[in-house]
């Protein structure tokens, strides 16, 4: 694993085990805003009694998910149930455009972009891969690290 993915997946991973650590001990203080998202689906699924469930199944989604990104088990897997999990909480807990007072709308416009850029970190993380980085490919050849494959660029500037 390089250096960049092993800090790198911890740091973006953080505030979702935090976060999802918090509305698993706390839900009932995220649930009336999380009922303007869900609304009736708490009453149309036989398992779940109100809202309050479905944040602390959110909440234990985000703690198990965040903590496997972090430490890089299915971390493809983990980051897309962090994405979907994602999406719901930023529309329900920060819908700026519904917001009448300035400082509120300013407060959630941040948040939601926040969001926003955690969800592209996340989607980075589904699509990354293992094995040789862009930058590996890059090195010219017979240079330091190569590892004899074909350098497409280095060819074409050495060719000139």
């Amino acid at each position: 694993m390089g250096l960049i993915r092993l800090i790198a997946r911890p740091m973006l991973a953080s505030m979702f085990v935090t976060g999802g650590l918090d509305a698993f001990r706390n839900p009932e203080g995220k649930a009336p805003t999380a009922d303007k998202l869900v609304g009736g689906l708490a009453d149309m699924l036989p398992v779940v009694s109100d809202t309050s469930q479905i944040v602390k199944v959110d909440g234990a989604v985000k703690l198990l998910a965040g903590s496997t990104l972090a430490l890089g088990v299915l971390p493809r897997l983990s980051a897309l149930a962090l994405a979907g999990s994602l999406v719901p909480t930023t529309l329900a807990g920060h819908s700026f455009w519904k917001e009448t007072d300035p400082a509120k709308r300013s407060m959630q416009q941040i948040q939601f972009f926040k969001n926003v850029s955690m969800l592209g970190g996340l989607l980075l993380a589904v699509a990354d891969k293992p094995g040789r980085s862009r930058a590996e490919w890059l090195r010219p050849p017979g240079g330091p690290g190569h590892q004899g494959v074909c350098n497409a660029p280095a060819q074409l500037s050495s060719s000139n």
